[in-house]
């Protein structure tokens, strides 16, 4: 009879730095898997009607259980990683090529999209491709969206076991839409929930989060405060909360970036699976008191418990779950089930697993564990600027001076203005400036996010350098 590595002496292999293959059947690997992705349809959908509704108080709810009587549906907490799995299906590849993943948002991630993601698609149709499409100085939500947390399970779902190869996916695709503090929190969700499929102790689960994160960052911290918190009052988690609110609302007056940020909503997520205790039930109804952006929380620690607890323990448990996925919102994909969306993801996890070195056969996966790892550290913006200005700078000058469509005219005109080089253009080519500001202009889409939705110091300067490189406020469209 197969057995597993007892998760202990697991852990203890890893810490020391070893490399080791562990078994796992093929029926239990996917059991987590599909347990995972209910687990976060279920935190997603069950948690809409709590979405921003708990914010200076938390949320009152004393009793919760799990259902999808009528099915699940396309939601942005699920459906961006839905939309790259078809992808990666498509081509036999893990690592979807940067113009791959603008075609697939093109094709199918147009409507239903908010924040960072509304403004990242605008880029895409100035012909901006992944990373830049998430970098702080081009999109002004990359400092602080939550969809570095988000867009970050199907990536640990992907990588049983190997957390560091979670962290890695993870930065990979987020760098569409984040940079800074949420890429570390792409990696810390990730990480955690790769080796949910290794342990069910949630204070070790944990210890890979904290492995996976820079000791720099503010995540690192985020994620030390709550576990302090929470040792403080065990059995108080409002005190937990409060003590969250007070040190991580960080821009007073119910700002967008509280309320759509990993900080405060990593907390929670964190805390939710502290208070929780390992119950799935539990985690999610914490989830859903802690507040803020709850749907998002309760859908990542929903994954992670969901991996622990498996698929047939939750269907076992009398939930009403119909299996269907409805497809509202990502044109050119079809109708789903829940069960093929879990297929989708067992093959390309199968994938991950032999090209990271491990075997698959005779109804057992060998799987080369991993030790979690910060795969990248927090990078210096100003480090960052400085790059791109010597990357970018010459290939945006010629376009500038002999463009060779409209659309690479009003590219380059958007990076001169957000990386600080359009004086210098403007002065040297002043017809050419010109023209490839008014051919900027001509993106309305672009406009409406640029001078109306982009958030707080980021779009203010973004706003100022675009009025000062010479393009005029649009008058602001009705919401549709």
């Amino acid at each position: 009879m197969l057995k597993r590595i007892a998760p202990l002496l697991l852990l203890l292999c890893l810490r020391a730095g070893a490399q080791t293959t562990t078994p796992m059947p093929a029926a239990e690997l996917a059991d987590k898997i599909r347990g995972g992705l209910l687990g976060q349809i279920l935190g997603d959908l069950n948690g809409l009607k709590h979405e921003m509704k708990y914010i200076a108080e938390p949320g009152n709810v004393e009793s919760y259980v799990p259902a999808l009587s009528e099915g699940a549906w396309t939601d942005d907490d699920t459906d961006i990683e839905w939309v790259y799995l078809f992808g990666m299906e498509r081509s036999k590849r893990l690592y979807l090529p940067r113009e791959r993943i603008s075609e697939l948002w093109r094709a199918h991630i147009n409507r239903n999209i908010w924040c960072s993601h509304k403004y990242l698609r605008q880029l895409m149709n100035l012909g901006i491709d992944p990373p830049l499409t998430g970098s702080v100085h081009l999109n002004p939500w990359a400092a602080f969206n939550l969809s570095g947390q988000f867009v970050s399970e199907s990536w640990g779902l992907i990588s049983p076991g190997m957390p560091r190869t979670a962290a890695r996916l993870s930065t990979y695709y987020l760098h569409t839409s984040v940079d800074g503090e949420p890429i570390q929190a792409a990696q810390m969700f990730a990480t955690m929930i790769a080796t949910a499929f290794l342990t069910s102790d949630m204070n070790r689960i944990l210890d890979a989060g904290a492995a996976a994160l820079d000791p720099k960052s503010e995540m690192a911290q985020v994620l030390a405060d709550v576990r302090r918190w929470h040792r403080e009052n065990p059995r108080d988690w409002r005190a937990a909360r409060a003590q969250i609110k007070k040190k991580y609302t960080l821009f007073p007056g119910d700002d967008i970036r509280d309320r759509n940020g990993v900080l405060l909503n990593g907390a929670a997520t964190i805390a939710a699976l502290l208070y929780g205790q390992g119950d799935f039930a539990e985690t999610v109804r914490h989830a859903f008191n802690f507040g803020w952006d709850a749907d998002n929380t309760a859908a990542t620690s929903g994954t992670i418990v969901g991996v622990i607890r498996g698929h047939k323990w939750m269907m076992a448990q009398g939930w009403v779950v119909q299996d269907r996925f409805r497809n509202t919102s990502r044109d050119g994909l079809p109708d789903e089930t829940i069960t093929r969306f879990g297929d989708r993801l067992i093959r390309v996890a199968e994938r991950n697993i032999v090209e990271a070195g491990g075997t698959i056969g005779d109804g057992v996966c060998q799987i080369r564990t991993e030790r979690p790892a910060n795969v990248e550290p927090r990078q210096d913006p100003s480090a960052q600027l400085a790059q791109m200005r010597v990357n970018l700078g010459g290939e945006i000058e010629s376009a500038i001076a002999a463009p060779d469509s409209e659309q690479a005219a009003a590219r380059a005109a958007y990076l001169a203005i957000a990386l600080d080089l359009a004086p210098a253009i403007r002065q040297k080519d002043a017809r050419g400036w010109q023209s490839a500001v008014t051919a900027l202009s001509g993106y309305a889409e672009l406009m409406q996010v640029l001078f109306y939705d982009a958030p707080g110091a980021a779009g203010e300067r973004l706003r100022t350098a675009a009025v000062a490189a010479g393009l005029e406020r649009p008058e602001k469209k009705a919401q549709k």
